[in-house]
């Protein structure tokens, strides 16, 4: 569903640093600066306030509900959004914009990029699990807090759980500058836990976009938008670099190789 948007680059350039991580294979840390991403992202958050939903270009009796911005300022509250400018193999210079993780249960969005997973076989491979273990959640609220049956099904629920999480981490594709492609799990962390939505950040969305589409970076941008997070570290219309504890443990292998693109 990714849209390419044609953008004149006016010269302003914020050398600070929008993400970076270290790679696993090459050993080094890689980073990408704001560079000349913030007037485009100031520009779509902007956009967001006036029309208040995402799909922007849907007629009016096409507008789906659910992407309405008045999701953001609900009990789920606010949501990261990011820009990243790229170039392509002629020279010319385009906008990607992404969500962070599902927009209002909405993995795909027209005009936005896609999620690093096949969004069909997330719900093929998934579907059958994650209903058993919801019925584990409603057979444990009906017993007692002592009984030996509630532990045991409390166990075997958070078993079930790790397993999912494992199969679903294993489908997202990380591909880098490199022209290489791993899955999450094995490749980047190796042994180490993945921490539960891994992968799902703007940052990693926009830059596997632009690594599978022979698409060069130049600079991202991100802010968030809506009610503030339940910790009080996100604010509406705040611009905010890739976290480390998630974003950054895979970032440096997503951007590996970019910096001898940049250097052609």
């Amino acid at each position: 569903m990714m849209i390419l948007e044609p953008i004149q680059l006016t010269g302003e350039y914020d050398p600070s640093t929008a993400c970076r991580g270290m790679c696993p294979q090459c050993g080094r840390e890689h980073a990408l600066p704001v560079g000349p991403a913030y007037g485009p992202a100031l520009a779509l958050f902007h956009r967001l306030e006036q029309e208040g939903r995402l799909d922007f270009t849907a007629p009016k009796q096409e507008v789906d509900p659910r992407l309405s911005t008045e999701y953001l300022y609900g009990p789920a509250r606010g949501q990261m959004f990011g820009v990243l400018v790229v170039r392509d193999q002629v020279g010319d210079t385009f906008v990607l914009k992404a969500f962070s993780g599902q927009y209002n249960s909405l993995w795909q969005v027209k005009g936005w990029v896609d999620p690093l997973l096949d969004v069909k076989r997330f719900r093929k491979d998934t579907f059958e699990e994650e209903i058993r273990i919801k019925l584990m959640g409603s057979e444990i609220a009906k017993l007692p807090s002592e009984s030996s049956v509630r532990q045991r099904l409390v166990r075997e629920r958070k078993k079930a759980s790790q397993v999912l999480m494992q199969k679903i981490h294993a489908m997202f594709r990380l591909p880098n500058f490199r022209d290489k492609c791993v899955s999450l799990p094995l490749a980047v962390f190796g042994k180490e836990g993945v921490p539960t939505g891994t992968g799902d950040c703007c940052a990693p969305k926009l830059l596997g976009c632009a690594a599978a589409h022979g698409l060069t970076p130049l600079g991202l941008a991100e802010f968030y938008f809506g009610r503030s997070n339940r910790s009080g570290t996100k604010h509406h219309g705040e611009f905010y670099p890739s976290c480390q504890h998630k974003c950054g443990r895979i970032l440096g292998y997503m951007l590996c190789g970019l910096e001898n693109k940049n250097d052609n």
